[in-house]
């Protein structure tokens, strides 16, 4: 029997409530910009292995990035997308060569380690009075782009990079989006390349991105209803609950 077969067999009520989870952040992502790639590891690591976390993220978010793009088209802002990606776009590829290198037990851990870190930085992004300069943000898309490369959940750090740029409302989401799409396809090719990513992790991938999709158009729906910052809380406490289990299963 197939091993995609098997996974979804012995955990398919996991893997329906993976599913429901996917949507639900993808729509609290769409509102804030991030959001989707912190809930989701921690799902996603029961049905697939730690170790496959990253690689299948990656392929979900190519859906959720790219309805993003599809319903922002017009208002993305071509010139932070070039900033970002000029030194942005090679640290990614050096990111996701050494995230191949890392065993399960790694990945737990910095994953954990990063996704409970998420919670105050985010905190602290927000209060930031800082205006990058050009020089700033093409550096600043450059340690973006590494840690990208290797980990989940890092919509935040481009979020506060694109505000300290001084985009905000659809064009911070649209050029987030934007950019987070060529970086994942580049992680997906790479991560393909050196066998981290099967053909059976990538159904997966594109089955739970599926289900992202519609998150995009519902959040556009409620940017005009919704004040971004009002889901924040129960995003924090999911997110903490799945830090704290990966931590548990990488330093056990």
């Amino acid at each position: 029997m197939p091993e995609l077969l098997q996974i979804q067999i012995a955990h398919l009520p996991q893997f329906g409530i993976a599913c429901l989870v996917a949507f639900l952040a993808s729509t609290l992502g769409g509102v804030s910009g991030f959001g989707t790639g912190l809930i989701l590891p921690a799902f996603l690591a029961p049905l697939v292995g730690v170790e496959n976390v990253i690689p299948v993220m990656a392929v979900a978010m190519l859906f959720t990035n790219g309805s993003r793009v599809l319903v922002f088209w017009r208002d993305i802002h071509w010139t932070h997308v070039r900033r970002i990606l000029i030194v942005g776009f090679p640290a990614c590829v050096a990111g996701a060569y050494c995230y191949t290198l890392l065993n399960a037990n790694w990945v737990a851990t910095l994953l954990g380690f990063f996704l409970l870190a998420c919670v105050p930085l985010r905190r602290i992004l927000r209060k930031s009075v800082f205006q990058f300069s050009t020089n700033v943000e093409i550096l600043a898309g450059g340690g973006f782009g590494f840690v990208n490369g290797g980990m989940s959940g890092t919509g935040i750090l481009l979020i506060s990079i694109l505000m300290s740029a001084g985009l905000c409302g659809e064009i911070l989401i649209a050029t987030d989006a934007v950019t987070s799409l060529i970086m994942g396809a580049t992680k997906v090719v790479l991560f393909g390349g050196f066998s981290a990513l099967t053909l059976e992790l990538a159904c997966v991938g594109l089955l739970v991105g599926f289900c992202t999709a519609p998150g995009a158009f519902v959040a556009r729906w409620l940017l005009k209803y919704v004040p971004a910052g009002i889901h924040a809380w129960i995003m924090e406490l999911i997110v903490v609950i799945g830090a704290i289990s990966l931590l548990r299963h990488g330093l056990c």
